[in-house]
């Protein structure tokens, strides 16, 4: 019922979205709207950063036209499979289990793009300027490292290495991935891996954020997302890896700049220096 088409699951995304800002910031998730609305008003600068994190999205969108633009021929696939070797393979055959399949699948499908868009609404109601600021900066800084890796160190999915020794595990919940889902994602765009690094990303500036239900919840998508890249079948370790040194860098680098974007508003720059209660 989930995944028939990408309309459903772009419909179920956005009631995702709403539960996900509600059980964040615990105030009705409609007033984020109105609260972005404000935002961008009140400061340039922050509508400035709402078209350049919305440039690197479409961006990513059209890197698979990009890529055929130019007519690149390389394919590192079997260079990272000589440096880790079966191990998605042991992977999956420790840890697969018919009941698992559709919660990793929804994970997958669902938490990376609910998480990061509910993380605006959270702290927009959180009132908490620094890691909504942050929160921009970091999508843009993933988005901007990886497309370039995608374009010059293509790495296809384990699953369509043969002698990775991988199954598709997807197929067993989406039989029709590839055709309603993989339009937005090339098989070769792996390293680095943007479901480990958004996913980690989140959660690394949710605990800078001291709300503990939102550090929580991220915290289990981004285990339930990195646990799945390998269950599916999809991800190779390295990169793991990469994304999660990419989450690092851009969530570090994200909130220096959301500070220096925000300096003289004394206000905006309380970063709680202890974790609040759960609400």
């Amino acid at each position: 019922m989930f995944y028939q088409s990408m309309n459903h699951i772009v419909l179920y995304t956005v009631a995702l979205v709403v539960i996900l800002v509600w059980i964040g910031a615990r105030r009705n998730p409609i007033m984020a709207l109105v609260e972005i609305g404000k935002e961008m008003l009140r400061s340039y600068k922050f509508l400035l950063l709402m078209v350049g994190m919305f440039g690197v999205l479409v961006m990513n969108k059209y890197e698979l036209q990009i890529e055929e633009k130019m007519h690149l021929t390389s394919d590192y696939t079997s260079f990272v499979f000589g440096l880790e070797g079966h191990f998605v393979q042991a992977f999956q055959d420790i840890f697969f289990s018919p009941w698992l399949t559709p919660i990793i699948v929804f994970f997958y499908i669902f938490m990376l793009q609910s998480v990061l868009a509910a993380s605006l609404g959270v702290y927009l109601l959180d009132k908490n300027r620094v890691m909504l600021y942050a929160t921009c900066y970091a999508i843009i800084i993933n988005y901007a490292v990886a497309i370039p890796f995608y374009l010059y160190f293509p790495v296809n999915e384990v699953w369509s290495y043969v002698p990775a020794g991988v199954r598709f595990t997807m197929l067993d919940v989406f039989p029709k991935f590839e055709q309603e889902y993989r339009p937005l994602s090339g098989l070769n765009n792996c390293f680095p891996s943007l479901h480990t690094s958004i996913s980690v990303t989140m959660a690394l500036l949710a605990f800078r954020s001291g709300n503990r239900r939102w550090m929580a919840i991220t915290s289990i998508s981004a285990v339930a997302i990195v646990f799945g890249i390998f269950y599916l079948g999809i991800h190779w370790l390295t990169d793991m890896i990469g994304g999660t040194l990419l989450a690092v860098l851009a969530s570090t680098v994200g909130v220096q700049l959301a500070k220096l974007t925000l300096r003289g508003h004394k206000e905006s720059l309380t970063v709680r220096s202890r974790i609040t209660d759960m609400r």
